[in-house]
């Protein structure tokens, strides 16, 4: 039995790593850190864990967290991930960081975007956490970085084309839409129920969204040379789910290629990606509270384009649920554990 613990446990990502960890075989909860709520049990902060998870939450520093667990989620705010995780590691514990903190392969693409790098040796030891994509590369690791939600729908969306060249790279639009959840927990204007509900409404416009260099960086490396997307979320008056439309133009071969036949040879054995039946589009209400992505394709031959769609649930395989199929991979657990749940619907 694994032990495991979490830092951060008070924020969507952490509460949903404590609802499916309670239902894990392989593991065991020993320690949940949250200044906020430090003294008050889990399950009363969130009650859905009533009867499921007995931990109390705990204010505690690195040090005091080294013998309470050999397995760790680091789930807070970028800058602070990157104050903790280097201490756990020396300690010889293995790490899935949910911050972007570890994401960026270049320090330089990171400090740009985000803040200064205290510890920018490990970022080309850390593995990008897309398990469809870097399985081996995890199943190796002692740092995971848990890809972003955005990103996490998006590569998974473009990588059979890029890998193929089958789109020409420079015509990528991608259109996304989250639920407030991705905002996080803390108290905000402009996620309150009065603020969201009845609108639609797009944020972080002109290239300004911080998920960008992710997503660049990924679809780069699927295409083997620089990819530079233009790329434009919105806010959706639902908790959770993320949708995401890309647009890219074909490619000669793209244009000859059986796509959808790709998408279902590229993703058939994989247990989280669905790949929906021809003429069929994805729902965030058919991914909700799963670890899956269901992607659907449709091509457009009035421009010669491809038009790829995806869902995920934003805290699930765009976090938390990405973050055990991490761990899974990391302890040698076979990589579905703790995750086949079924969606909930409606």
């Amino acid at each position: 039995m694994l032990n495991v613990g979490i830092i951060g446990a008070s924020g969507y990502t952490g509460v949903e790593l404590a609802r499916i960890l309670a239902g894990h075989p392989e593991v065991r909860l020993t320690v949940a850190t949250s200044r906020q709520y430090a003294g008050k049990p889990l399950a009363e902060v969130f009650p859905n864990l009533r009867k499921r998870v007995d931990i109390v939450c705990e204010n505690l520093g690195v040090g005091d967290l080294l013998g309470r667990a050999d397995f760790f989620f680091c789930a807070v705010p970028h800058k602070t991930a990157m104050d903790i995780v280097p201490r756990l590691l020396d300690a010889g514990k293995k790490v899935v960081d949910l911050s972007a903190d570890y994401r960026i392969h270049d320090a330089a693409v990171y400090e740009a975007w985000y803040q200064a790098h205290s510890s920018p040796q490990l970022l080309s030891e850390a593995a990008y956490g897309l398990p469809e994509l870097y399985r081996d590369t995890i199943r190796a690791a002692r740092l995971t970085a848990n890809p972003g939600c955005y990103p996490t729908s998006v590569i998974l969306a473009l990588a059979p084309l890029l890998r193929n060249g089958l789109i020409h790279t420079s015509t990528v639009i991608i259109d996304s839409k989250s639920g407030t959840s991705g905002a996080g927990r803390a108290a905000n204007v402009g996620t309150l129920f009065c603020e969201v509900t009845d609108g639609f409404r797009p944020y972080k416009v002109g290239g300004t969204h911080r998920h960008i260099p992710e997503i660049e960086q990924e679809l780069s490396a699927a295409a083997g040379h620089p990819v530079t997307i233009s790329f434009t979320p919105h806010l959706l008056p639902i908790s959770r789910g993320i949708l995401s439309t890309t647009y890219a133009s074909l490619t000669e071969a793209g244009k000859e290629a059986d796509l959808q036949s790709l998408y279902e040879q590229t993703y058939g054995s994989e247990a989280f990606v669905r790949v929906l039946p021809a003429g069929t589009t994805p729902a965030t209400q058919h991914v909700r509270g799963s670890n899956c992505c269901d992607i659907a394709l449709q091509q457009d031959p009035r421009t010669s384009r491809i038009i790829v769609m995806s869902a995920i649930d934003n805290i699930v395989k765009g976090a938390s649920g990405q973050a055990v199929q991490n761990m899974n991979l990391m302890n040698g657990f076979a990589e579905t554990t703790g995750l086949m749940g079924a969606p909930f619907f409606p």
